[in-house]
């Protein structure tokens, strides 16, 4: 019999938007050697290391992170139909 189950951890993320200091922050790294002058905005797709490997992170899109330190991208509109923020007390 099939049941319904909602996620119960919370978890903190920010939305994604390419500066320096997030990509610093979550060791994204572009998808292949960057030559300088050889890839534009467009084709620049950053990827994010997590548990299951590299998954492009997109500006926009948002990085979330689980109650183990683990990171994971999410796309925008996923995002807010899945998550509504905490009001800390």
């Amino acid at each position: 019999m099939i049941k319904t189950y909602r996620k119960t951890a919370t978890i903190k993320a920010e939305q994604f938007d390419g500066s320096d200091k997030q990509i610093k922050k979550y060791g994204v790294r572009p998808p292949y050697p960057q030559e300088i002058g050889t890839i534009t905005d467009e084709e620049w797709r950053p990827l994010l290391p997590t548990k299951e490997g590299l998954m492009t992170c997109h500006v926009g899109d948002w990085v979330a992170t689980g109650i183990n330190g683990e990171h994971w991208p999410i796309v925008d509109d996923i995002f807010k139909k899945t998550y509504v923020e905490v009001k800390e007390k």
